[in-house]
């Protein structure tokens, strides 16, 4: 494994590449990481960066949102059939049948979704700005959310808003139930809940707090407390006590693993650097409409 880490990093020179790896990817994959972070946030991080290669090491709708923002760069996805169950819920066309049911709606995407439904929406969201953009939405606009029915329904709970939900989720996410809460807290009396906003409303009203996974990893960096029971995606343990040495961090009493963050191995790395293999290709015109609802996100700063 140390040979396969230095080659790995040795071709990242010689490519001008950049790692990037979600908070959900093996631990040892973090470690070999040049930026861990949410989705976006990682986005971000390739269109900034001054590198010639981008290697996403998460699933294929995060590479997508890559290879928009960055359109110039060659963007590597290890593993090419790393993807996500929630985003393939809704399809371009699927989409486009409905917003005519509904010609007036504002649609609003949440960036888990495949870039040809991004293209296909007005704006998109994160699970950290999402009650932002909604916010902003005339009162008198419908409101159509998608693919997420959770993160949708959490936010119209918090904001007392109608909207109209696709029936999309995380199936790691959308199978917790309140009675795992319970019972963690019976193991754990002094822990603080953490949940992610994918779960259902009523496991986050179970919860102490419902957070992003950048949300999360603040609040546990700036959080006094020691103890916390974390309902999101259990990859990203590894980085909370990383950053949080002497404080414990307790999963739920369920397996929160997907299968398709745990894809991504060493080796897919290096062979995707040596082979300059799995390459993310998307029409430049598909490119184009997807980035308008990201920009006007992204524009407006939240």
């Amino acid at each position: 494994m140390p040979d396969m880490i230095d080659e790995i990093r040795r071709l990242k020179k010689e490519r001008n590449a950049l790692i990037l790896a979600h908070n959900y990817v093996l631990p040892e994959i973090q470690e070999i990481a040049d930026f861990l972070g949410d989705s976006l946030e990682l986005s971000i991080k390739a269109r900034d960066a001054h590198a010639d290669v981008i290697v996403f090491c998460g699933v294929k709708f995060m590479a997508e949102t890559a290879k928009i923002l960055s359109p110039e760069r060659t963007v590597l996805l290890p593993v090419p059939d790393a993807g996500c169950p929630m985003a393939d819920m809704a399809g371009a066309e699927q989409v486009r049948a409905y917003r005519k049911q509904y010609p007036n709606a504002v649609a609003v995407c949440y960036v888990n979704s495949t870039a040809e439904v991004k293209a296909e929406v007005d704006i998109c969201c994160t699970s950290s700005n999402v009650d932002k953009i909604i916010g902003l939405i005339p009162p008198e606009r419908d409101i159509i959310f998608l693919p997420d029915i959770n993160l949708g329904a959490n936010i119209s709970n918090k904001l007392n808003r109608k909207m109209l939900f696709w029936p999309g989720f995380c199936p790691i996410h959308h199978h917790t139930t309140p009675e795992m809460i319970r019972e963690a807290r019976a193991a754990h009396p002094n822990a603080i809940v953490l949940v992610h906003p994918e779960c259902p409303v009523e496991v986050t009203a179970e919860a102490d707090y419902a957070l992003s996974t950048g949300g999360i990893l603040q609040f546990a960096r700036e959080s006094d407390a020691q103890e916390f029971i974390v309902g999101t995606e259990y990859g990203i343990l590894n980085r909370l006590r990383n950053e949080n040495p002497g404080k414990k961090f307790f999963e739920l009493p369920y397996d929160l693993t997907c299968p398709d963050m745990k894809k991504t191995k060493l080796e897919d790395v290096l062979n995707s650097l040596q082979n300059m293999v799995h390459q993310v290709e998307l029409a430049p015109e598909l490119m184009d409409r997807a980035r308008l609802p990201i920009t006007r996100m992204l524009e407006l700063k939240l």
